[in-house]
């Protein structure tokens, strides 16, 4: 746009406007070049968090759920629950506790399973973790679901990962990791593949506990021990 000034004191607004638009482009424009190129070069180039992901070992147990109490209100069955996650290299330690009122005794647990290829792991080894997203009863939609893990936050049962990435990393890596649940080809050009894990759902009742593992596939499924 053309200012209708003239001299010396026009010269100056004009490089005063311009400073303000660049000052309001700008952050659009890093912001814009952060959340697209920057998660590429991230998988790509930082040589910690490949190292990270290559320490990654197999899991298989990783959570747990028992009812803590099935009532009938108004003609509706409603379970209450405990739901556990598990540490990864120690199932007896709880990093995660929640608890849940669902409708019903039918109950689904949700998990999204991202794998690293070779393009990543540096040992050429294929890699995976294992992000809970929600729950939710038989008369529930599964958008409608309760959620287990804060959606876009860092879990803690992967903290390591992002241990010796700065802050703006580890936030730029979660939060593209999480968004592969709206898009799982989002990152497969960068080596990262996501699935959903065969969303498991059980018949619960009291006096059991609901053992949560993943198979070499990804699959998810649980086994039924007594609660002793």
């Amino acid at each position: 746009m053309k200012l209708p000034l003239i001299g010396k004191s026009g010269e100056l607004v004009r490089i005063l406007v311009l400073i303000g638009l660049l000052v309001v482009i700008s952050p659009v424009v890093l912001t814009l070049f952060y959340t697209t190129r920057t998660i590429y070069q991230l998988l790509g180039e930082n040589r910690e968090l490949k190292q990270a992901i290559t320490n990654l070992t197999e899991e298989s147990q990783i959570g747990y759920a028992k009812v803590l109490s099935q009532e009938t209100t108004d003609g509706r069955l409603w379970t209450r629950l405990l739901f556990v996650e598990t540490d990864r290299t120690d199932p007896t330690q709880r990093i995660l506790e929640k608890e849940y009122r669902i409708e019903g005794d039918v109950v689904h647990f949700d998990a999204l399973i991202v794998k690293f290829d070779d393009r990543i792991v540096m040992d050429g080894k294929e890699r995976a973790i294992y992000l809970w997203r929600r729950i939710y009863g038989e008369h529930t939609k599964p958008e409608d679901g309760l959620p287990i893990e804060t959606e876009g936050a860092e879990p803690q049962r992967y903290a390591d990962i992002g241990a010796k990435l700065s802050l703006r990393d580890r936030k730029l890596f979660w939060s593209e990791i999480w968004d592969l649940s709206n898009d799982l080809d989002r990152l497969k050009e960068a080596g990262v593949h996501a699935i959903y894990g065969n969303v498991n759902y059980r018949k619960l009742r009291p006096g059991l506990i609901y053992v949560f593992k993943i198979n070499p596939t990804g699959g998810l499924y649980s086994e039924i021990v007594p609660d002793l």
